[in-house]
């Protein structure tokens, strides 16, 4: 296990290193740069190349990037290109905040999914699994700045139930109950999409084991129904849907921008949506690293629960996944 975690690190490192590699040759290849977004429009040609001396853009690229990953390793994610504001002053607040909307709609959603997936899984086709069809199809179906939009107009605007948007209202930042208020719509957006997705997946995979001839002998031996369900088929379905889960991860972070944007909520899918109205490229070259980061720890972790999870991984073994 050691020596497959560690392979399973350098190669995420490494992943990592391209990342970087590729998100800054990206900035600076994309129309305007970052040249044109810092220094002062309307200058002199002489003040231009002086500016741009000062600023360190007059550098070879591969100067400029190992200046870059340089100060990112120490934990400096730079300053924005127009207000030299550091950009973890702006970052990190609104990273906190995502992760408190998308927890609660992962939480939601897996209280609600996994039950009723495995539930479905031995009800085929009865009431409960059409009913979870059509609420999946209408998840993958349905925009969801559109269902955010309707919601809006409902349940803030005609019903006045629920505040229309924001995290807080004014004057009552801090307080729980004010803050519940304010996630409903937005959780309930993300819980539907989410929800059509792990419904399906933990019902297609309950059924896929249900069929192995294990389970038909534990059921002729005249195992009960619930413990050949619980306890010799639900580990065995859960693989797939730890490797799920593991991919998901960075949502946590990296957000649904758009619904973020519908609800103005402060978090970092609305942030990135207005920092690349706004050219500021450090700041969308700190989220895309903080979100690759993100991606790069779900994998490894859902390769490490995989292990776990599945006693059929020998791992250090030919043939198995340490292979």
């Amino acid at each position: 296990m050691t020596q497959y975690i560690i392979r399973r690190t350098i190669q995420a490192l490494f992943t990592l290193f391209l990342v970087t590699i590729f998100t800054f040759s990206l900035i600076h290849l994309a129309p305007g740069g970052p040249t044109q977004v810092m220094i002062s429009p309307g200058v002199s040609p002489e003040a231009f190349e002086i500016q741009k001396k000062n600023l360190g853009l007059d550098d070879p690229i591969h100067i400029q990037y190992l200046r870059w990953i340089g100060n990112l390793l120490q934990g400096d994610l730079g300053h924005t290109f127009k207000n030299n504001i550091p950009v973890g002053e702006i970052l990190w607040p609104t990273v906190g905040n995502t992760m408190v909307l998308m927890i609660a709609a992962w939480l939601v959603t897996l209280i609600i999914a996994l039950p009723w997936g495995i539930y479905n899984s031995t009800r085929v086709y009865g009431l409960s699994d059409q009913t979870a069809s059509f609420i999946s199809y209408l998840g993958f179906a349905m925009p969801t700045f559109w269902f955010g939009i309707i919601l809006q107009q409902i349940f803030a605007m005609k019903l006045r139930w629920l505040p229309l948007s924001d995290m807080w209202t004014y004057g009552k930042e801090g307080q729980i109950g004010d803050l519940i208020m304010h996630m409903i719509m937005p959780v309930t957006v993300l819980s539907l999409g989410f929800l059509a997705a792990y419904v399906k997946y933990s019902r297609a995979s309950m059924l896929e084991v249900l069929d192995q001839d294990y389970i038909r002998t534990a059921r002729a031996k005249g195992v009960k129904e619930r413990r050949v369900v619980f306890r010799h088929a639900l580990r065995n379905a859960m693989i797939p849907i730890v490797t799920i889960l593991g991919m998901d991860l960075p949502m946590l972070v990296s957000g649904a921008a758009l619904t973020e944007k519908v609800f103005n909520w402060p978090g970092m899918g609305r942030l990135f949506v207005d920092m690349a109205n706004a050219r500021e490229y450090s700041v969308l070259m700190a989220i895309t690293i903080v979100t690759s980061v993100f991606v790069i720890l779900g994998n490894l972790l859902a390769d490490i629960l995989y292990a776990v999870v599945d006693p059929r991984v020998q791992l250090g073994r030919k043939g198995g996944a340490g292979k």
